[in-house]
């Protein structure tokens, strides 16, 4: 009953379940649902936000993934991605844990100061492609379609050139008023930009809102207290994203020793620096795991040439790539 409840209406409460299940005639506690809900491959997890969609935009939205379902990475590479996003001042992307003592919840260390309204917010427009950001700017007025229009004419070329796009690259934008108006249109057509076609509710198709949460969360981390602040450290972050990508992923699936690191480092870190275009002299950071520091290991690195970054031990916290593996266990959790 248990599971075939909640199979029905995943927003079924424990203690919906409890309430149920009593007037039944069976006495559980919300422990024991849990553990029953768990065996069954069923956990509670936190509701994903998804654009509302009318059936129109569901046939839109899957007619546009038919179209390009056998569309060839470099086209992909080739598209330059845009939209604009708010960044408040004192947003809820300022969450923090804190360690404290009981009944301390309110002392002034252990608070995040709140105010109405978030303080504040700056609105951004930004753009970027597979090879890294482009521009960023603050809109500082109410956008409009000329705004909008003197916005792509001061950074969307510039963008492209700053990031070495091919011939015939692709534009994004999504379906704004500004950005359908006729007007907007004609000055596109007349700048020889091609556009790519968009669905209209489809916010959650544009991978740059994964570049707007990196930039939020960045932000938050830096705790700016004014608006003047806001914007700058927005700036400041979003130059120091990285214009390449991750590696190779890899399952290891025995017990690591010396000669299979060697071996996985002989299959991956090659193809890797390649596939990121890393310029010549390029360095290689690995921690001081007894794999990674053995002799064997040691001489083999010389002989392939690669520089290795000195590394202090007891140092994972200094490792970036600690970033990129919290935010994978985050999108695999969800």
């Amino acid at each position: 009953m248990i599971t075939r409840t909640v199979s029905k209406n995943p927003r079924t409460t424990r203690g919906d379940l409890v309430n149920d299940l009593q007037r039944a005639g069976t006495k559980v506690t919300k422990a024991t649902i849990s553990n029953t809900l768990r065996r069954q491959g069923l956990k509670s997890c936190g509701a994903r936000r998804v654009p509302l969609l009318k059936p129109v935009h569901v046939q839109a939205r899957l007619k546009f993934a038919r179209e390009h379902l056998d569309d060839p990475e470099e086209d992909w590479e080739n598209v330059i991605w845009s939209d604009e996003t708010k960044i408040e001042l004192f947003g809820k992307n300022s969450t923090r844990r804190v360690w404290r003592r009981k009944n301390a919840e309110l002392h002034p260390k252990n608070t995040i100061p709140t105010v109405k309204h978030g303080g504040g917010n700056i609105m951004l427009w930004g753009c970027f492609s597979a090879k890294g950001p482009g521009r960023l700017i603050r809109v500082k007025e109410i956008m409009n379609g000329a705004m909008y229009r003197e916005i792509l004419s001061d950074n969307l070329l510039p963008s492209a050139r700053a990031l070495k796009m091919k011939r015939g690259w692709v534009f994004q934008h999504a379906n704004d008023p500004k950005h359908t108006a006729r007007a907007t249109k004609e000055w596109l057509r007349k700048k020889h930009f091609k556009v790519l076609e968009w669905s209209s509710q489809s916010p959650d198709l544009n991978p740059i809102e994964n570049l707007w949460r990196e930039l939020k969360v960045r932000v938050a981390q830096r705790q700016p207290q004014n608006i003047t602040a806001l914007e700058e450290i927005c700036m400041e972050e979003w130059a120091k994203i990285p214009a390449t990508g991750p590696g190779r992923l890899i399952r290891v699936k025995e017990r690591m020793n010396g000669a299979m690191y060697r071996e996985i480092l002989s299959d991956d870190l090659l193809p890797s620096a390649k596939a990121l275009k890393m310029k010549r002299g390029w360095v290689f950071q690995h921690d001081n795991d007894p794999k990674h520091t053995a002799r064997a290991t040691k001489e083999w690195l010389r002989k392939k040439h690669f520089k290795v970054l000195e590394w202090p031990s007891q140092s994972p916290d200094l490792n970036p790539i600690e970033n990129i593996w919290r935010e994978l266990k985050v999108r695999v959790a969800q």
